[in-house]
């Protein structure tokens, strides 16, 4: 078969025009009706159902996911298997969300009356405005679009982009209505690249006990570099008793053979970095790595809210959990 290349190439072209297009107009839809909807959503005691089908009803559920994710528990209804017992999923508490671009589907229509029955809020999305379903709704948000960006205005695809994007400004917006914030963000993002970054803290991958790399003012270099080989961490943290007075690293040591200093003899207090830098134990992960950077380090001692020392870490062990 024989494929026109640039065909296709002005074919996709011209969808991400005609989608742009549709996602630019949705500017002037951010008015009344949209504030209405998030101040229902704000005041809602229950959860958000969001009812859709075909095209839509995949659109509902990345809504929902969305909604969850950012401190608005919601869930999915197939309108189908609503009208025969999972109605019963949402209560006299709960706000629904409908999504519709003809605003005339029938399965949808259909379990209105019941909601209304039980006083439940119900906020359309609808390309129509005129529909049955926008004459129904609390509030109806305007998401038409000139065209389908299908080659033969079929396929939902401008319409389906229109809603998911004011979807979106809907879980956004409402972030600041409840004043959402990172710790409330961390909690529903427990596991992979994100979780880690919003939830592990220096104490999560610090090295403890024997790990720690320590030794005590006035041991000599020469031992100093023993216990720098057999922690592994290119540093040691210098102590007077428990007291943290400094840290010599792997760099120090190049400084100290360039000075040609006599590591027999020479004292690790005359040779240490002072005033180093350490890690709360409570500080993220994240936040360590960026200070890593930005002071071009690899290590440091961690230290705990009485700035007693706890630990050590070093960039290994950030690159080793998947901080990055």
């Amino acid at each position: 078969m024989n494929i026109n290349k640039k065909q296709i190439v002005q074919t996709a072209k011209e969808l991400i025009k005609t989608e742009l297009e549709a996602v630019a107009a949705l500017t002037d839809r951010i008015d009344d009706s949209f504030v209405e909807a998030c101040e229902i959503i704000t005041n809602c005691e229950g959860r958000i159902a969001i009812i859709g089908i075909g095209k839509s009803g995949h659109i509902g559920q990345k809504i929902a996911a969305t909604l969850s994710s950012t401190g608005n528990p919601a869930f999915f209804v197939h309108p189908a298997e609503a009208g025969h017992g999972d109605l019963g999923m949402i209560t006299s508490q709960d706000v629904v969300i409908m999504l519709s671009n003809s605003g005339e589907t029938e399965e949808l229509t259909n379990i209105v009356p019941t909601l209304s029955s039980l006083n439940i809020k119900l906020i359309v999305l609808t390309g129509n405005l005129k529909s049955k379903l926008a004459k129904k709704a609390n509030v109806s948000i305007d998401v038409s679009v000139a065209k389908e960006a299908c080659p033969l205005d079929l396929a939902p695809t401008s319409s389906t982009t229109a809603a998911l994007v004011m979807g979106d400004a809907l879980a956004i917006a409402l972030i600041q209505t409840k004043d959402f914030n990172l710790k409330e963000f961390a909690r529903s993002h427990p596991s992979g690249q994100l979780g880690k970054r919003l939830t592990l803290r220096a104490k999560d991958v610090m090295r403890t006990d024997q790990q720690i790399p320590i030794v005590q003012k006035g041991t000599k270099l020469k031992d100093v570099l023993i216990e720098i080989s057999s922690k592994g961490m290119g540093m040691v943290i210098v102590l007077e008793k428990q007291k943290i007075l400094g840290v010599y690293t792997d760099g120090d040591l190049r400084r100290s053979l360039d000075s040609a200093f006599d590591i027999q003899s020479t004292l690790i207090e005359e040779v240490m970095t002072k005033n180093c830098y350490v890690i709360d134990s409570e500080q993220l992960a994240t936040a360590v790595l960026l200070v890593f950077n930005d002071k071009k380090i690899n290590a440091a001692p961690v230290i705990d809210k009485n700035k007693h020392l706890i630990g050590a870490l070093n960039m290994h062990d950030l690159l080793n959990c998947g901080i990055t």
